[in-house]
């Protein structure tokens, strides 16, 4: 599959503050890809880096296969901060203003309002939306001209549930149209509901990246106890498929692979000869294997 953005070594600093270190990915064609990390983690400063807003430290990116740079912008459309429209302006009004000032997109108005649900309120005031209205409108100044290319930073950020979920179900909406989508995002449930694919950075460092059903798969664990303990250690370490074995208040906690299922664990145990007095599967959720990671990074 295509890369519509390819990362090399891009590192940027704050003075002693380390923003990026050294962080490579690519983003795949026709896909959600988000970059997700705690406050601080440097995803702001990577979009910006890759929009030609900051300039790198060090490293190297390209767009779309290497096209030339001023070619390449006008393929993307990009929201970096709070929508700046004029309160006092109606919406069509609005973005013909960011239409004369990006120079494209001055005939796709209507188009782009249509597209995010605003052509009935195209002549109302920016002051009358509601806030999911205005961020809706902002992205519809992204469209102009078509781009092939969506990049946001934190897009539901500061709305209230309904506008999180139309906002969402908008970027659903234009992936599914075609348009790669790159969104940073502090929140693993946006991830989870929106990405195909994601790059999980902590303090500028790159954890992991890929497919979001590979990278934040669910791993489940089986929690064991037995009357003699050592004895089932010595049994359970012996048992092909059990990946990992952890003591945990009085109990074994087996990480597994897809080969094993808590009946195995069972019978596998009784030949050997030992009892389970206990047996367990605990789900770990997405959100737990995340925590984990940016924690123990």
């Amino acid at each position: 599959m295509q890369a519509v953005l390819s990362i090399q070594q891009i590192s940027k600093s704050y003075g002693q503050i380390k923003a990026l270190n050294n962080v490579s990915f690519q983003v795949p064609e026709g896909c959600v890809f988000g970059i997700l990390g705690p406050n601080g983690s440097g995803k702001t400063t990577l979009l910006g880096t890759v929009l030609d807003v900051l300039k790198a430290d060090s490293g190297t990116y390209q767009w779309l296969d290497g096209i030339p740079a001023d070619a390449a912008r006008k393929q993307i459309g990009s929201l970096l901060e709070t929508p700046n429209f004029y309160h006092y302006l109606s919406a069509i009004d609005n973005l013909e203003v960011t239409a004369a000032v990006r120079q494209r997109g001055n005939d796709d108005k209507i188009r782009v309002l249509e597209k995010v649900g605003l052509i009935q309120r195209k002549d109302s005031k920016f002051q009358t939306y509601s806030l999911g209205m205005k961020q809706r409108l902002a992205i519809a100044a992204t469209l102009l001209g078509n781009p092939k290319v969506l990049v946001f930073d934190e897009p539901t950020n500061g709305l209230d549930p309904a506008g999180i979920a139309e906002i969402r179900e908008l970027i659903r909406q234009l992936n599914r149209e075609g348009m790669t989508i790159i969104m940073a995002s502090h929140l693993l449930d946006e991830v989870e509901k929106v990405c195909t694919h994601v790059a999980i950075l902590k303090k500028g460092e790159l954890l992991l990246n890929g497919a979001v059903n590979e990278v934040l798969r669910s791993e489940d664990q089986i929690e064991v106890r037995a009357n003699n303990m050592q004895e089932l250690q010595g049994i359970l370490s012996t048992m092909n498929g059990i990946t990992k074995l952890n003591a945990l208040n009085g109990s074994f906690l087996l990480s597994f692979d897809a080969s094993i299922q808590p009946e195995d664990v069972n019978k596998y145990c009784m030949q050997k000869g030992i009892t389970l007095s206990h047996l367990l599967l605990k789900k770990k959720s997405l959100e737990t294997k995340f925590m984990e990671l940016t924690n123990e990074a």
